[in-house]
């Protein structure tokens, strides 16, 4: 099932507080229970004034739909394609990316 990042610009998102970040995460976890299981929330990176999410969804317009239902943005929207990290660097990262794939 793809995966997606979603750019989030919530203004002074940074400076939110930990029982407004329990609040929004409460929000999407019952709008993500009405959704169904087709969709899941991975996990969220909170910056200044974004928050980028990833979701695992059968495609964009779902991610869009909770956005929605949910009241949060959704500026953008991307597929993930691939992740690489420090063992990409690896000789056997090539080996393991390419089964992947298959």
């Amino acid at each position: 099932m793809p995966k997606f990042l979603i750019e989030r610009e919530i203004l002074g998102a940074g400076d939110l507080s930990g029982a407004e970040l329990q609040a929004i995460a409460q929000t999407s976890c019952n709008v993500l229970q009405k959704m169904g299981p087709q969709i899941q929330w991975v996990h969220s990176y909170v910056t200044g004034d974004k928050i980028y999410c990833v979701y695992i969804a059968p495609n964009e317009e779902m991610v869009r739909a909770h956005a929605q239902q949910g009241g949060f943005p959704a500026n953008r929207v991307a597929e993930i394609k691939s992740v690489i990290d420090p063992t990409t660097a690896e000789p056997s990262a090539i080996v393991s990316q390419l089964s992947a794939k298959v």
